[in-house]
């Protein structure tokens, strides 16, 4: 996801970046305190997103919302300003939505999340992710080493819940059934999660992890998966079942007696 803001207020602009990369941290967010650069960025760079300020020095963020759209009419404009008389102007130029300063992390995520376009996956399909058997990772046909075998296990349960935001206090259950819930545990959980970003970006695969407050989930339509493969009814990954579903966790032993009935 390719990001753009604008604003010519330094610390405004600064803001705003940080709000949504805490909201989307695996997003690219390229700032620009000038409209000439801004646009000129966007000429030559590929952008899903654009967050304006709508007053600013110069022309203003509606007249740069039009040059965007000029350039690529799917991009989704949201315009950020703290006047709220500007919303109808700002609809009528088919914005994706308007969020007032000081901005939070709450109307970002809801903004993000209603975009008037939807934005594309970068490619990561060729990640293979086998779940029939043992649980295994391919990146372009080679089998993904995990420096941790907990970071693999992480990503098998966020695979097996199918894109579904899963709290890290759901996730800590289920990888260390045995113990209880502790800041130890949850320290644990965030080296796991560091480990597999890094495990991921090796290959060029780390859009496929999704971080908010509390909470992963994996793009789903980001990598191929026999599992996933299998629910659509595609006959290959059918065949491909043999009665065993990531067979060295025991938590998908529910999941394995769904698959025996469903076959």
């Amino acid at each position: 996801m390719d990001i753009l803001a604008v604003d010519d207020e330094e610390l405004a602009l600064e803001m705003l970046v940080d709000t949504i990369k805490e909201v989307k941290p695996l997003a690219e967010v390229f700032s620009f305190k000038k409209y000439s650069e801004a646009l000129e960025f966007a000429k030559n760079n590929h952008c899903d997103i654009a967050f304006l300020d709508i007053e600013m020095r110069g022309k203003d963020g509606i007249a740069l919302a039009k040059e965007l759209k000029e350039i690529n009419s799917k991009t989704n404009i949201i315009f950020v300003t703290g006047y709220s008389e500007y919303a109808f102007e700002a609809f009528s130029v088919a914005a994706s939505g308007y969020v007032l300063k000081p901005v939070t992390t709450d109307a970002v995520e809801t903004t993000l999340e209603n975009l008037r376009y939807a934005v594309k996956a970068k490619s990561s399909h060729q990640l293979f992710i086998q779940c029939f058997g043992n649980f295994e990772v391919f990146s372009e046909g080679k089998i993904l080493t995990f420096s941790r075998t907990k970071s693999k296990e992480l990503l098998a349960y966020l695979v097996n819940r199918r894109g579904t935001w899963c709290s890290v206090r759901e996730i800590a259950a289920t990888l260390w059934e045995d113990k209880q819930d502790s800041e130890t545990l949850q320290g644990h959980l965030r080296i796991l999660v560091a480990d597999l970003i890094k495990t991921l970006e090796a290959v060029g695969a780390d859009e496929i992890l999704l971080k908010k407050r509390g909470m992963l989930a994996l793009q789903t339509d980001c990598f191929s998966c026999d599992f996933y493969s299998f629910i659509k009814g595609e006959l290959d990954a059918i065949n491909s079942y043999t009665g065993e579903y990531m067979s060295q966790y025991s938590w998908a032993e529910f999941v394995n007696a769904y698959l025996d009935k469903s076959n």
